[in-house]
């Protein structure tokens, strides 16, 4: 299953990688691939990941979760 995240917030590959570091540290996440140019990330599960354990996890590296499909 995947998800796709709208991340505001995310200026450089510094925030990609920090980013995608937090979702990959998740139980249930398999893979992120994290785009700044784009201001998305999209999420491969492995487990079922509640959206709002996403978004906490990504806004306490403060960024801003706009919405997850």
């Amino acid at each position: 299953m995947e998800k796709t995240m709208k991340i505001e917030g995310m200026m450089c590959g510094h925030c990609e990688a920090r980013v995608k570091k937090t979702l990959e540290a998740l139980e249930g996440v398999s893979a992120a691939e994290v785009s700044h140019e784009s201001g998305t990330a999209i999420v491969t599960l492995s487990a079922d990941v509640s959206n709002e354990t996403l978004k906490q996890a990504v806004e306490a590296q403060d960024y801003t979760v706009v919405s997850i499909d």
